[in-house]
């Protein structure tokens, strides 16, 4: 923190407008370390505060306009590669989607404080064509309360940050390689926990080519499309005699499905 500061007092404001850009736009760099380092330098005057927090919105929002229009273009396929290059790219499309499709334009107000979220709530607002003037307004919003939060904090509590900063100094080299430690344990627990979800999948796959053939030869299935009705909107076609059922009402809806004969689910 301590040398943060110092990068800080030497670029400013540039810096800053690049770092937030960056980090928005989808690049692994910390963004938090520098808002709270930010604030602590507006608490001592050697930084403006409004001028600070009003780079931070500009950059969220640039960045966001972007993913924005790229989800207006190319539609559902830049949240799936996106989604891809997650952690958990097997439930990130669900996950994302679900809240959007509960909170709509209020999810970009706290987008941004839930890890993922904030990266795919722009384009999906595209996707689902919401209009410019109304993704800019939420945005904007989103944008001021994230920044103005961790801001906010640096300024109120800047003698105290100092404090830690010098004593994770003094820790030097080990406070990094605990962090970094735990990053990898983590990560690996999520690929782990992924592997052993696709092996236990796999067990009950069926192939495209597979499904198409057993059509051809008029097998009598049943088959169910479990998208997300915002899946579906962004792009209707389906396999022909498919049911569509969401999959949180696959249970409850049990009973509509027939006994007596294969039953084939798909979801992507």
């Amino acid at each position: 923190m301590h040398n943060t500061l110092e990068f800080l007092l030497h670029h400013g404001y540039t810096v800053l407008l690049i770092w937030v850009f960056a980090e928005q736009i989808g690049l692994p760099v910390p963004t938090l370390p520098l808002l709270l380092a930010a604030g602590a330098v507006a608490g001592t005057g050697r930084l403006n505060f409004f001028g600070v927090w009003l780079i931070c919105i500009l950059a969220a929002l640039f960045a966001d306009s972007i993913w924005y229009q790229l989800g207006r273009s190319k539609g559902i396929k830049i949240l799936q590669l996106l989604c891809k290059i997650s952690l958990e790219p097997d439930s990130c499309v669900r996950k994302t989607e679900g809240l959007f499709a509960q909170q709509g334009a209020r999810s970009l107000l706290f987008a941004k404080f839930l890890p993922g979220l904030g990266t795919m709530a722009p384009p999906l607002a595209g996707i689902f064509r919401m209009k410019p003037r109304k993704f800019l307004f939420y945005d904007g919003l989103g944008a001021s309360l994230w920044s103005g939060t961790f801001l906010t904090l640096g300024y109120a509590f800047s003698g105290q940050i100092e404090a830690i900063a010098e004593r994770a100094a003094t820790l030097g080299g080990r406070l990094l390689v605990i962090l970094l430690g735990a990053l990898v344990a983590y990560i690996l627990w999520k690929y782990i926990a992924r592997r052993h979800f696709l092996a236990e999948l796999r067990i009950a796959r069926i192939t495209v080519d597979d499904l198409k053939s057993r059509i051809d030869a008029g097998e009598d299935l049943t088959i169910v499309d479990l998208r997300h009705s915002l899946d579906f909107e962004a792009d209707p076609e389906t396999i022909p005699g498919a049911m569509r059922m969401d999959a949180k009402e696959i249970q409850a809806q049990s009973a509509l499905l027939p006994r007596d004969r294969e039953i084939i689910l798909f979801c992507t």
